[in-house]
């Protein structure tokens, strides 16, 4: 774009002989309306014209809503510093002094062509990236749906937080640190006065764990193939007339499960205890979870169990049972490492002994507030930020 008609022309021949498609205009405003209209790949102007500046032209060039980009070489007799740069700054990406050699202008062009079509790719790949944004933000709404519903079927596995067994009860705990979790906690009737009690912390977060919580959930309740895995149906020669599997054997059972059965690469660890309702006796195994313990109506703390092995890790791992009993008042407590290991804010775990500290502060609350003061206390150690494992447990309060 120039004002001099013949010099517009002569521009023009040498374009069209190196192959482009040229548009003139005698005034910048032409040369605007030509850019509005239609799309325009690069822009020859000269500096000084009457009315609108080549300067002003590229501002507004530049400022047009929704345009393509275009290279723009401005023409000029000034060969000053300042002006250069003034150029530059309103968006100019490229001059020439005037007047233009033929070589010299062709290698300019050709420079704006590179540059057009690295624009060019660059606007394909963004839209490819925008559409692949678009499909995995799809794909992660669908996902957080589906691990909203996965998140409240596992919390029906504690749908009874508060369950009675004539006056004694149990509280459960669930609260998992993700969507979904791999801790289970629940109870069992197991018929004669006697109940059991698990704590149970898969290997692992997630959907996989959470999807094992489901099966020992299935496997410990009846719903599965197996009718419930803790039920011996007369077959053990050592549960005293019961129909149960003694703890050390069922644990011994579920070992053989997870790596004959199930050939899975996950382990859980667990507390499992059976009470008798009548006489208090208890009976437990852990295999590798934290300590059981027992709060004593009387004030004393006590912890339970022989450590042992998680479940699924070793195919010839034995068993040890503990043996206690409860007294009216006293409560037993199952519990996972997300309690025991919940760290502050420079990472020390709280242990045993911090969590035997805790139940003896609280132990004047009732079984449900005693639970809840445990979250709390928890939730205050790591500085009221989310817990980064899950926190379950059992609470079983023996009334007789």
């Amino acid at each position: 774009m120039d004002d001099s008609r013949a010099q517009r022309r002569l521009v023009a021949l040498s374009l069209e002989r190196w192959g482009y498609r040229v548009s003139e205009a005698a005034t910048a405003s032409e040369a605007l309306a030509l850019c509005t209209g239609a799309e325009v790949d690069i822009v020859l102007s000269d500096w000084m014209m009457p009315g609108m500046s080549g300067l002003e032209l590229c501002r507004r060039i530049r400022a047009l809503p929704g345009a393509a980009y275009c290279y723009f070489i401005l023409l000029t007799s000034r060969s000053g510093t300042g002006e250069v740069v003034d150029g530059l700054d309103c968006g100019a990406d490229d001059y020439l002094v005037k007047p233009a050699a033929p070589d010299e202008l062709r290698a300019r062009l050709r420079a704006g062509e590179r540059v057009l079509s690295m624009q060019a790719e660059l606007v394909d790949k963004n839209q490819l990236l925008e559409r692949a944004f678009s499909e995995l933000r799809t794909i992660y709404e669908s996902l957080d749906r589906d691990l909203d519903e996965a998140r409240r079927l596992q919390q029906s596995f504690a749908r009874d937080r508060s369950r009675r067994f004539g006056r004694s009860t149990v509280t459960l705990l669930l609260r998992p640190s993700g969507h979904v979790g791999g801790d289970l906690a629940g109870s069992l009737e197991l018929g004669a006065g006697r109940i059991a009690l698990y704590s149970i912390d898969v290997s692992g977060h997630g959907v996989a764990s959470a999807l094992m919580t489901a099966r020992l959930a299935g496997l410990l309740s009846g719903l599965s193939p197996e009718g419930g895995v803790a039920r011996s149906d007369g077959a053990c020669p050592h549960c005293a007339g019961h129909d149960s599997w003694p703890p050390e054997i069922l644990a011994a059972r579920l070992n053989r499960m997870m790596i004959a059965d199930l050939g899975v690469e996950q382990y859980f660890t667990m507390a499992y205890a059976e009470i008798d309702l009548r006489s208090g006796a208890l009976a437990l195994v852990q295999a590798g979870h934290p300590h059981p313990v027992v709060l004593r109506a009387d004030g004393r703390v006590e912890l339970l169990g022989q450590g042992g092995l998680p479940v699924g890790l070793l195919p010839d791992a034995t068993f040890e049972r503990s043996e206690t009993r409860l007294l009216p008042g006293d409560r037993l407590f199952l519990l996972s490492d997300g309690v025991t290991e919940c760290p502050d804010p420079s990472g020390h775990e709280l242990g045993e002994a911090g969590l035997v500290r805790l139940l003896a502060e609280h132990a004047a609350l009732g079984s449900e507030e005693l639970m809840e003061a445990l979250v709390w206390a928890l939730h205050e150690r790591m500085g009221g930020g989310d817990f980064r494992d899950d926190v379950s447990g059992v609470l079983f309060d023996y009334r007789p």
